[in-house]
């Protein structure tokens, strides 16, 4: 009983690939024998869950930084200093950024796999949580000193950020709506929103706008977390957009061949 459905992997053959819950064992049997190797995956949790969870923490994480906390900084120094726009400006982009994931998580994402191990939720909470902690420390702290360039920099970095926002959230609804249609499979394609333009030059636009959002939060604070962050995640998302970018050169070649997967030329 205690390996429920989505816990159990069963394969062909050892160290074989898992079968898909929609197959059926008659298309399998050749002969009237057929011999099945169970896997226990471990404990399970459900995609929503999964990122609810990963999204959910540097929420209300970096808020617990914005309010300085005596136990965080010293409340001398803390009040002594002067908080500069950017610092508030910093705090609404951050909040913004896992808001939109987090209502995309609850109305717009459709998730086809069920289930994830646990240890991924772990991991994945361990990684956005921690970064949330040493970005929000600096940018947050009595010391923090604003950007070199100023205003304009800071302006700059924040439109950028806004407009990467925004593609994400077009990008992800084109997706959702493009693949629960109920039409015949097709490569994603743009719509009269500009936003999603950038389908005719790369086959995961979503990742592009995602990977700007934080090169762009990077430009606006100047803080070098904020920095390794964009890089890890550049890398990440990067090895993302190739593996699904390979999937589409599959299924779709003809309207994916002259695409990059992430950013044009480079990916």
């Amino acid at each position: 009983p205690q390996w429920y459905p989505s816990r159990v992997g069963l394969q062909l053959e050892r160290n074989g690939p898992y079968l898909k819950d929609s197959v059926n064992i008659q298309s399998l049997a050749v002969s009237s024998i057929i011999t099945l190797y169970f896997t226990d995956l471990g404990q399970q949790v459900g995609w929503t869950t999964f990122f609810l969870a990963e999204y959910t923490g540097p929420l209300l994480l970096y808020l617990v930084f914005y309010i300085r906390l005596s136990t965080i900084y010293d409340q001398v120094e803390s009040a002594k200093n002067f908080r500069h726009p950017v610092v508030h400006l910093a705090c609404f982009c951050h909040c913004l950024h896992y808001i939109r994931h987090l209502l995309e998580t609850l109305f717009v994402h459709k998730f086809s796999g069920g289930h994830t191990p646990l240890r991924n939720m772990i991991k994945g909470c361990a990684f956005y949580w921690g970064f949330t902690s040493w970005i929000a420390y600096y940018i947050n702290h009595p010391r923090y000193t604003p950007p070199s360039f100023g205003h304009r920099q800071v302006s700059f970095a924040a439109l950028a950020f806004l407009m990467c926002e925004a593609g994400s959230h077009f990008i992800n609804i084109a997706l959702a709506h493009q693949n629960h249609s109920g039409l015949k499979a097709c490569f994603p394609s743009p719509t009269y929103n500009p936003f999603t333009w950038l389908f005719l030059l790369v086959s995961c636009p979503n990742y592009t706008y995602e990977v700007g959002s934080w090169i762009s939060f990077t430009v606006m604070t100047q803080t070098l977390p904020a920095g390794i962050f964009a890089f890890l995640m550049v890398i990440q998302m990067s090895l993302w957009a190739q593996k699904k970018h390979k999937l589409y050169l599959k299924r779709f070649y003809p309207d994916v061949r002259r695409k990059a997967a992430m950013i044009p030329v480079i990916f």
